[in-house]
């Protein structure tokens, strides 16, 4: 979308956190003037301060493309710290922030896809946002650090298992989870008590492993529903489990 940068301050409404040693600002703003007030510094870029990752191009467009369909809510807030050209203050009485809509006011510590979506996005969206002040860069690389390794992603086997209660699976998807779930619920799988349906496990297969590996055969079984290929994998692998057993018995 075109962005007109105003000459005047943006104001926006803010809290003060504090937190051990750390303050921040957190409030809302239009998703379009954190596109146009925000950059990243990456280490090719500038490999002496430099410290955010090059940027994805596809999952940024990604981004775009969930806000436009109509689905777009991201609730997580994206962290930035103040750079002098923002000229950051609290005015009127703690309850409102104040700075200049000028391209590099913001240094993105933590969101940086997140941004570069709504640049690309056609809708706004009231974004989340913390804001850290007067912060140097060894603070600001610190802070980077201690987000990007505090955090824990959720695991591939649990976003599969979600996506069916979400509805978001595609036809594959839908197909290799019906398989999966027949196989670790049937009492007489040959896999049974073998599966991991929510996360990785020692000794288990999980459903990602599960699912790579039946999405290479789905081609043989062309048009055949779920109970067909289960039978068939059911009769194929059934001798190969009886077989280890019976050779660690040994």
């Amino acid at each position: 979308m075109a962005y007109k940068r105003s000459t005047e301050p943006q104001r926006y409404s803010v809290s003060l956190v504090t937190q051990e040693n750390h303050r921040f600002y957190t409030l809302t703003m239009p998703s379009e003037v954190l596109a146009n007030t925000c950059f990243v510094t990456t280490r090719d870029e500038d490999p002496e301060k430099g410290f955010q990752r090059v940027l994805d191009v596809n999952r940024a467009q990604q981004i775009a493309d969930y806000i436009d369909v109509g689905f777009g809510t991201i609730p997580t807030s994206i962290v930035l710290s103040a750079q002098q050209a923002a000229e950051l203050r609290v005015i009127g009485r703690g309850k409102t922030l104040e700075f200049r809509d000028t391209p590099k006011a913001f240094l993105i510590l933590d969101g940086q896809h997140r941004v570069y979506g709504f640049s690309l996005a056609k809708t706004s969206l009231r974004v989340p946002v913390v804001i850290y002040n007067n912060l140097s860069p060894k603070d600001e690389s610190r802070l980077f650090i201690d987000i990007n390794t505090k955090q824990r992603s959720v695991p591939n086997e649990l976003l599969l298992d979600i996506k069916k209660l979400a509805e978001y699976e595609t036809k594959v998807e839908h197909l290799l989870g019906e398989v999966f779930d027949l196989f670790n619920s049937d009492p007489e799988s040959p896999l049974l008590g073998l599966l991991s349906a929510h996360e990785r496990t020692n000794n288990k297969i999980s459903r990602v492993t599960f699912n790579a590996g039946l999405k290479q055969l789905l081609s043989i079984f062309g048009g055949t529903d779920v109970h067909g290929i289960y039978d068939a994998l059911s009769s194929y692998i059934t001798p190969f489990i009886a077989g280890a057993r019976e050779k660690r018995s040994m």
